[in-house]
Parts: C-alpha cells; structure tokens; sequence
C-alpha cells in the first residue's frame, strides 16, 4: 500500500501519482519539479540484493468509480449511445497500473519516489462482458505479480455493480518499467514473460511466414485472380470482401500539456483512448454496425511522446473472420522541421459484430504481412 489505505477514488490515482514523485501540477513550473528529482538518485538501492521481499499483497488497491453515485462523474464517460467510453476505462487502468507499482516499491522512510516507472506494454485486455453501464458504480482492483531488475507486471480486474452484486468486467495486464536501470523489489514469483518473448522472436518483421501461413497468403491471391485473362496483374475482388487498402482509417493529435503525465511526457492512457476510438470508428464503418470490443492485445510502447507533438494515427482493419475484426492502429510522431517519423506504438483491437462482416482480401505482400499479423492476434484472443 502506498498510503496505509488501498481504497481510493479514481480522480485521487493521478494525484496520489503526483505526490508520490513530486510532480507539478502546472504546466509553467514543470521544468522546476523534474529538475528537484535528479537529487533523489542519490537514494536509489544499488541492487535487488539490498531491497526487501515484498507480496501481492503489499501492493494491492482498490479503485472505485462511482458511475452510479455522482452524476457529474458520469459525464466525462457517457457515450451520445449511453453507453461508457471505453478509451476512458483504458486511461483509468493506465494510472492504476502505474500506481500499483509504486506501491510495490513503497518505501516509507522517503517522501517522494526516486524511481521514475512508466507502461512499456499492455500485454492483454479480455472482456468479460459487452456492456458497461453508465449508472453503475465500477471498481477496479489490482496488485504485481511479477517483477524483473527494472520490470513489474502488473495484473487489474475491473467490476461493476448491478441487482446487488459486482459482476465480472475485464482482466487487464500491464508491464511497467523504470526509465533508468534501476533495480525494483523483489517479488517470490517465477517470470511470466515466456509467451511475450516467444511472440517477439517469432514476428513477421523479424522472421519469414510459416509454411501454413504462405499457403495461405497464395490461396488468398489465387481466389483475387481474373479467370477471364491469364496474368498475375488482374485481380479481381471475391464476392463479399473488401480489399484492405479500402479498410483504413487516419486521425491526427497535437499533443498538448493537458495531456501529459507525471514526467510531462504524452499520458499513455490518452494515446490508447485515442488509438482506441479511432480503431472502434475503423470497425464501425468497415463491418456497418456497432462493434463490440473483445480483446486489447500487445500494446507496446516504443517511445515516449513529447509535450507539442504531432501524432498521426493509422487504423486498418487487417483480418476478418465470421463476426469478429481485428483491427492495428500504428501511431507516430511527425516533426514538421525534418520531415522524420517515428513509431511510438501499434496498437491491436478485436472487436465483434451482431452479423457476419465481408472478409479482407490483401494485395500486396506487405498488406498479407499484416493479415497474417492479424490472423496471430485473433487466434491468439479466441484460444484463451
């Protein structure tokens, strides 16, 4: 516990974060506070060695927001559908996962935090259930279940009360970092990391497809072929498909202070609710109705976002099956000066529709690298 009280109030996550590495909370004197934690270095363990074995316990919150109880509340999440905003949850998760780090590093006997710990990757989001209700009141619960030298997993559930009882929501899990290779508490748990470093030694950016996989790819051209003529070029769109250059959609951000973090870089939470929601209008228009999220798979966070940047978001719907799209938003900073871009995440959603959608038919070899990438993810989704 980072206070001696695990329960909290969602508006006191990002305070209680401000207090506890001594950020400012304005934008004018930013420079100030960052500049007051270069001293807290000098109380930093020289390795886990010197640090106490901490439990689950220790770093276990509870976090309510009361949808149901303060009306005012529930207007930064209502939907024009009445439904909650999910980009809001993903926020809210980003702060609580961060927070419960800290309290696994909790040390009482220091003031402010001399580690600096932001989200590297959200591992994985399921979904319980579809519905979220605007009137009910949530609670979100988490603690660590893993830690390396500078690494903390953290796992979240999210509930919500309704006729009487909380019910069942989402399970999320975070991987957290510190900037700087500084040690954090140990945590008598085995890695959960093998299923992560599998997944990234065996990337289509990095190794060649699977011998299934490239049947696949040549079975996907052979049915866009032209029985008409005799040539590779003429291709020709399967009956209901949708090529994938026709499944995209973009949204651009200007990064400002109000949504920066405790290290006045971009908030992460506000990069997945932005990724999330132009992802949902993706689906929205590609399968024609409202889609349902299923699953928040392998965000990984590549670089930080800095204060007045431009953001530009790439949503494309890479792979269909019966009623379900997966969909990869790609962000990245633009600088208008050098004309340089840079990957700061890839985003992956499945979402579901109430009917079957068209499926999505690459033509390019890039394009069926992102359908197979895709086809990873889903599978991966409905196989837990």
């Amino acid at each position: 516990m980072v206070d001696g009280n695990p329960l909290l109030h969602v508006s006191n996550v990002r305070n209680r974060l401000r207090e506890i590495v001594g950020a400012s909370t304005n934008w004018s004197d930013h420079k100030q506070a960052m500049a007051e934690r270069v001293s807290l270095s000098s109380m930093l363990a020289k390795s886990q060695q010197e640090l106490p074995v901490k439990t689950m316990k220790d770093s276990y919150l509870e976090v309510h927001l009361p949808l149901g109880s303060e009306p005012q509340l529930r207007e930064k999440y209502l939907t024009f559908h009445n439904t909650v905003r999910f980009g809001r949850i993903l926020e809210d998760l980003d702060s609580l996962a961060v927070l419960i780090s800290y309290s696994h590093t909790y040390n009482p006997e220091l003031k402010r935090s001399p580690l600096s710990i932001v989200t590297a990757l959200v591992d994985k989001i399921d979904m319980r259930q579809h519905n979220i209700y605007p009137n009910c009141d949530i609670k979100f619960t988490g603690h660590v279940t893993w830690v390396g030298k500078t690494s903390i997993e953290a796992k979240m559930h999210m509930s919500q009360f309704q006729n009487g009882a909380y019910s069942s929501v989402l399970d999320a899990t975070f991987v957290m970092v510190a900037l700087l290779p500084f040690p954090v508490t140990w945590l008598c748990l085995p890695a959960n990391k093998s299923r992560r470093v599998e997944l990234s030694t065996a990337s289509l950016l990095k190794v060649a497809p699977t011998n299934e996989e490239r049947e696949i790819v040549h079975s996907l051209f052979l049915n866009t072929l032209d029985p008409k003529t005799v040539s590779f070029r003429s291709r020709v769109l399967p009956p209901n498909s949708e090529w994938m250059e026709d499944a995209k959609m973009k949204g651009l951000e200007i990064c400002h202070p109000q949504e920066r973090n405790i290290f006045n870089r971009i908030f992460g939470g506000f990069l997945m609710r932005k990724a999330y929601e132009l992802g949902w209008a993706n689906a929205c228009s590609f399968g024609g109705r409202r889609p349902n999220l299923v699953a928040v798979d392998d965000i990984l966070f590549q670089r930080p976002v800095d204060i007045g940047s431009l953001l530009l978001l790439s949503s494309q719907v890479c792979y269909t099956e019966g009623n379900y799209i997966q969909v990869r938003v790609h962000s990245e900073v633009f600088n208008p000066l050098t004309r340089q871009h840079n990957t700061t995440n890839v985003f992956h959603f499945t979402f579901s529709s109430d009917h079957e959608v068209p499926n999505i038919v690459p033509q390019t070899y890039g394009e069926s690298m992102l359908y197979l990438d895709g086809k990873r993810h889903f599978n991966q989704t409905v196989q837990q």
